[in-house]
């Protein structure tokens, strides 16, 4: 089934869907984050925002940021394995992106793996662009993180909902 033929929809991420979230992380990530931290993430955190894309009842992908201010930090995004080169990460990216600049948000932060091809790439296509390095950042692995850079605003969003095309 192709992501075509299923309505995906956003929605705050709530404690009833951890057990999915959890599943998703533990196989995206060496170094996943636990339930107490997405716990933290939606009850106890001002500036965290989580949210998850549904196909019908499943989650098949998340995304968690931090808005302070006119800018966001992207913490965690994760598409379930089954649902990953089908568009999910990228709709979720373009609706996060798209609400916050609704709210005045006009920077995005994110860091990635450089190792990461696909997600480096998606970034790239949503107007994210390397502007720094963090040496060492993953503790798990000791490797540096690429800092990336989106400059939003009504334009943004336009050229964003626009560049639909395949990714993550």
């Amino acid at each position: 089934m192709s992501t075509m033929d299923v309505k995906l929809r956003l929605a705050p991420m709530t404690l009833a869907d951890l057990d999915e979230v959890v599943a998703i992380e533990r196989v995206s990530f060496p170094t996943p984050w636990t339930p107490a931290a997405f716990r933290y993430e939606i009850q106890q955190n001002r500036v965290a925002r989580c949210s998850v894309m549904r196909a019908e009842r499943q989650v098949v992908g998340y995304l968690c940021l931090w808005e302070i201010g006119h800018e966001v930090h992207i913490t965690n995004l994760a598409v379930h394995p089954d649902w990953r080169h089908r568009g999910v990460g990228r709709a979720i990216l373009v609706a996060a992106l798209s609400e916050a600049v609704a709210r005045g948000v006009t920077l995005a932060f994110l860091e990635v793996r450089p190792g990461n091809a696909p997600a480096v790439a998606l970034y790239g296509s949503l107007g994210f662009q390397i502007i720094g390095r963090r040496s060492g950042y993953y503790f798990d692995t000791g490797e540096d993180a690429l800092v990336m850079e989106a400059r939003l605003g009504d334009d943004t969003v336009g050229a964003v909902a626009g560049n639909q095309g395949t990714g993550s």
